[in-house]
């Protein structure tokens, strides 16, 4: 791999249930909305089969009544600015979800 070509950055990751809602839709999707509204690069959503969070209540695919609040993921791939930036917004939207920021090195493969 071409070493010019890998981007530093930071990987940044924000967890939630899958029904948290914000501003009265998905938290999950007003994180992608606003990530595409202000420029930034791709996020992704990933669903767990089962986890617990903060308030220690275990979430698995198995029980059908907690099946539909399963934890998720939503992460980005972005420079440190966009990185501080979004973190920011969710901070002053006053939104309630635990985020997990390390250091990235990233590029882009094949014929973009």
């Amino acid at each position: 791999m071409n070493e010019k070509t890998l981007q530093q950055g930071v990987h940044l990751c924000f967890y939630c249930h899958a029904q948290t809602k914000h501003d009265g839709m998905l938290l999950t999707e007003w994180l992608l909305e606003q990530a595409k509204k202000h420029g930034l690069g791709g996020g992704s959503v990933f669903r767990a089969t089962a986890g617990f969070g903060r308030n220690g209540v275990l979430h698995e695919e198995q029980f059908f009544e907690l099946a539909d609040n399963l934890p998720v993921k939503v992460e980005f791939l972005l420079g440190d600015a966009q990185a501080d930036a979004l973190v920011q917004m969710v901070d002053d939207a006053g939104v309630d979800a635990v985020y997990a920021r390390s250091p990235a090195s990233f590029a882009v493969l094949g014929k973009a």
